[in-house]
C-alpha cells in the first residue's frame, strides 16, 4: 500500500484544494491530509484565516479523499508524521516548488501545479467571496508582493495591469497571473480591489479612477505628492464607501506594533526625541525613477519610513519643519536630513540613496530609551534600555518574507469589516506624511 501525505490550512475551501486533494489521492492507495492550526499558520507567516479549525477539518473530510484528517501545529512536524505513517510520498501545490526538497530524504517530494484562475469558492453562498486583487505595476515591489499574497486567506490575484502590454505580460507569465490589462477601465471592471505599485506621480489618477469605479485600493508609499491629492482622495473614497488605505509595511508590522504599545505605555518615561534612519545606496542613472529630479531623491522615495515613527510616536502637530540636503548632479537629492520640532520634543528622519548611514531607530525618554538595529524597519526584536542595566529588556516578533503580507491582510480584514478601525496608519497619517513630502519638494524646487 502506497501512503500519500498533504498538508494545508483550507480555509475558505475552494475549488484549488479540491482539485489538490483529487489529484493527492489518485498517486497512492492511502491519503492522510494535515489541516494547520491557526497559531501555526500565523507563526509560519499565513494571516487572516478565516473559518476555524474545525470547519476546515469537516471540509477536508466532505470531499471524501482524506483517509486520515490530523493537525499539524509545529515546525518540523511534516518529518515526524512522513516516519510515524510511513508516507511514501508527500505532495505540495507548485507554488512551493523546491522549497520542500529537504523532505526528498525521507520520502518523494511531488509538486502539483495549482488550479489557475480560482476566482470563487465552492462554498461562496455562505460567504461574501474571496476579493478579486488586481496589480497595478509591474516592478520590483509589485513582484515582492506577488510572493506574499499566498500567505493571506480571502485574496486572490486576478488581473494585472501594465500600459505597457510586454511587462504585463512577462508578470502575468512568470506569477501565473491571467488575464493581464493595457486597458485600465477594462481592467477595473474585472476586480474588486486593486494594488497599486506605480511611480509616485502616477498614484493619484490610477486611485481617483478605481475608487470612481467603487473599487478598494492600498496604494503604495507615499500616496500622493499633496495634502490636497490626498484629502480629496479619502473624500472620494467616503464617498463610494470603498477603502484607501497607504502601504508602510512597517507601520503593519507585529514588531512595529509592539514598539508603539512599549513606547506609549510609559516604560522610558517621557519622549523627547525620536531619530530614525533609512539609507541604501542606488547607484547614479539620471533615467531611473529613484533619481527623477522632480518626484525622485532619497526623501520621495524613503521618507515614509523615516517619518513613521516620528508621526505615530509625536503626533502631528509639530511646530517647525527644517531640510538638509546633498543633491546628485542632476539636483535630485541623495541624502537629505529633516528635523521636526514640537512643543516638548524633537525629532530627526534622514534618507539616503547616495550616502551610507546607520539605519537604527533611537527613542530616547526620562527614563531610559528604545533601541532598533539596522535596518529597523524590517522590525524582528528591539531593546529597552534603563539607567539600570538590569531592567533592560529585549523584545521580539515575527516578520516573515518581506512583511508586506501584514498590509495585505489589514486591508482584506479592513474590506470585509467596514468597522474595523484602521489605527496601525490611518487616514490622518497618510495626510501628515503628504505634508510633510508636499513642504519637502517646495524646499527642494526653491534649492
Amino acid at each position: 500500500m502506497k501512503t500519500v501525505i498533504t498538508y494545508g490550512s483550507f480555509d475558505l475551501f475552494h475549488e484549488g484544494h479540491h482539485n489538490l486533494l483529487k489529484r493527492a489521492k489518485a498517486l497512492g492507495d492511502k491519503l492522510i491530509v494535515g489541516v494547520t492550526t491557526e497559531q501555526f499558520d500565523i507563526y509560519r507567516g499565513k494571516l487572516n484565516v478565516v473559518d476555524s479549525l474545525m470547519r476546515r477539518v469537516d471540509r477536508v473530510r466532505q470531499t471524501g479523499f482524506a483517509d486520515e484528517i490530523i493537525i499539524e501545529d509545529h515546525e518540523g512536524q511534516k518529518i515526524e508524521d512522513i516516519q510515524k505513517y510511513k508516507a511514501d510520498i508527500i505532495v505540495f501545490g507548485s507554488d512551493w516548488v523546491e522549497k520542500c526538497n529537504y523532505l526528498n530524504k525521507y520520502c518523494e517530494v511531488v509538486y502539483l501545479e495549482r488550479t489557475k484562475n480560482v476566482s470563487s469558492t465552492i462554498l461562496r453562498h455562505e460567504r461574501s467571496g474571496i476579493i478579486r486583487l488586481g496589480i497595478v505595476g509591474t516592478g520590483r515591489i509589485a513582484e515582492r508582493f506577488m510572493q506574499e499574497t499566498k500567505f493571506v486567506s480571502g485574496v486572490d490575484v486576478a488581473g494585472v495591469f501594465n500600459p505597457r502590454t510586454e511587462s504585463a505580460k512577462k508578470f502575468g507569465k512568470k506569477y501565473e497571473v491571467q488575464p493581464y490589462f493595457e486597458d485600465f477601465d477594462g481592467f477595473l471592471k474585472q476586480m474588486d480591489a486593486i494594488y497599486v505599485a506605480t511611480p509616485h506621480d502616477t498614484h493619484y489618477e490610477y486611485i481617483c479612477k478605481a475608487l470612481l469605479f467603487k473599487k478598494h485600493v492600498l496604494c503604495e508609499k507615499p500616496m500622493a505628492l499633496s495634502k490636497r491629492d490626498v484629502e480629496a482622495l479619502f473624500h472620494i473614497a467616503f464617498e463610494n464607501k470603498v477603502v484607501l488605505m497607504e502601504a508602510i509595511k512597517t507601520a503593519y508590522a507585529p514588531g512595529f506594533i509592539k514598539l508603539l504599545s512599549i513606547a506609549e505605555s510609559g516604560r522610558i518615561g517621557n519622549i523627547y526625541d525620536v531619530e530614525a534612519a533609512f539609507t541604501k545606496l542606488i547607484p547614479y542613472d539620471p533615467d531611473i525613477r529613484e533619481y527623477n529630479p522632480t518626484v525622485g531623491g532619497s526623501f520621495t522615495e524613503l521618507a515614509s519610513y523615516s517619518v513613521l515613527p516620528i508621526v505615530k510616536l509625536l503626533g502631528n502637530n509639530y511646530q517647525s519643519l527644517d531640510f538638509e540636503s546633498f543633491l546628485a548632479e542632476n539636483c535630485a537629492d541623495i541624502y537629505t536630513k529633516a528635523r521636526f520640532k514640537y512643543d516638548n520634543a524633537i525629532a530627526t528622519a534622514k534618507t539616503g540613496i547616495g550616502v551610507k548611514s546607520e539605519g537604527q531607530l533611537l527613542i530616547s525618554g526620562t527614563k531610559g530609551y528604545i533601541l532598533v538595529k539596522s535596518p529597523w524597519w524590517l522590525l524582528k526584536s528591539f531593546d529597552v534600555c534603563c539607567e539600570n542595566i538590569h531592567e533592560n529588556e529585549t523584545f521580539s516578533a515575527p516578520f516573515p518574507g518581506f512583511g508586506l503580507r501584514y498590509e495585505l491582510a489589514d486591508f482584506i480584514r479592513n474590506i470585509s469589516d467596514p468597522t474595523h478601525r484602521n489605527f496601525k496608519f490611518s487616514k490622518e497619517d497618510s495626510i501628515f506624511m503628504s505634508v510633510v513630502i508636499e513642504n519637502f519638494l517646495k524646499y527642494a524646487h526653491r534649492r
